[in-house]
């Protein structure tokens, strides 16, 4: 690896909400610049709950991470100047523009006026959006919304970017745009996090997945390792057999069970 210097490092990491059962349960990963994980598990696995914590929106959790050498539970907000965060849901404030949106997000990191304006058209009219750049967002689609938060997400040009269901609602063309933006930041040395219960594109866009199960690690590596230790199993496969739902091809069948007296 050309820089072995890692950009994010966690160790023994846990978090639980109150009392409840731990969400993570011992979390140790060490990024390094440039790589594009694709973090994966089911629901409930502490997917989010990671990127909440890596993105300084959770506070509270035991154990110890740095992010670009500085630690998290320290310097937050020096670590957020240098992120990105891309959510599959977030209020976009309807009553402005896509414009107005990105004029508020650019201040929020202290980039000038005009270096976002040059910024955002050329990201809007990367997504066919440059048209409705002043139109107000409550009149938007779902996936017009989520080319926004994309650009939103990317507008200060961060080191990391942590991406969450970032296809929601794309149509196809846009979804290839996006992964090709992926590939092209990863090549510039951008670390990615990509977060995706979609396997197809998980394993297209990650050069390393990492699978969580009950807050714990149980497969890391990039994907023809894990495919060689499942013996040439799809990424759906090993998803399914390490989550503990091997028979689910049985339980689709027994779902349909619920029509046979008709």
């Amino acid at each position: 690896m050309e820089n072995s210097t890692p950009i994010i490092t966690i160790h023994n990491l846990f978090k639980r909400y109150g009392n409840g059962d731990w969400v993570l349960n011992g979390i140790d990963m060490t990024v390094y610049p440039g790589q594009v994980i694709g973090y994966i598990g089911p629901n409930g696995a502490g997917k989010s709950t990671t990127v909440k914590i890596l993105t300084g929106l959770i506070s509270e959790f035991e154990g110890d991470i740095s992010i670009l050498g500085l630690d998290l539970h320290k310097e937050t907000l020096e670590i957020k100047k240098h992120i990105g965060y891309i959510p599959e849901n977030a209020e976009l404030y309807d009553v402005l523009t896509p414009m107005e949106y990105l004029q508020f997000i650019g201040g929020l990191y202290n980039l000038p006026e005009n270096k976002v304006k040059e910024r955002a058209l050329i990201m809007l009219d990367s997504f066919g959006l440059r048209m409705h750049a002043h139109n107000r967002m409550d009149t938007f689609s779902k996936g017009m919304r989520q080319k926004v938060l994309i650009i939103s997400g990317l507008i200060h040009n961060p080191k990391i970017i942590f991406m969450d269901e970032p296809l929601s609602g794309l149509d196809a063309n846009a979804v290839i745009i996006v992964k090709e933006i992926i590939s092209r930041l990863a090549a510039e040395g951008k670390t990615i996090f990509y977060c995706s219960h979609m396997m197809d594109v998980v394993e297209k866009v990650s050069d390393r997945i990492v699978l969580i199960n009950n807050g714990r690690i149980m497969a890391d590596g990039p994907f023809a390792e894990l495919q060689q230790q499942a013996q040439g199993k799809s990424l759906e496969n090993i998803f399914a057999q390490l989550t503990g739902h091997s028979d689910l091809d049985d339980i689709a069948g027994q779902f349909l069970n619920a029509f046979e007296n008709e």
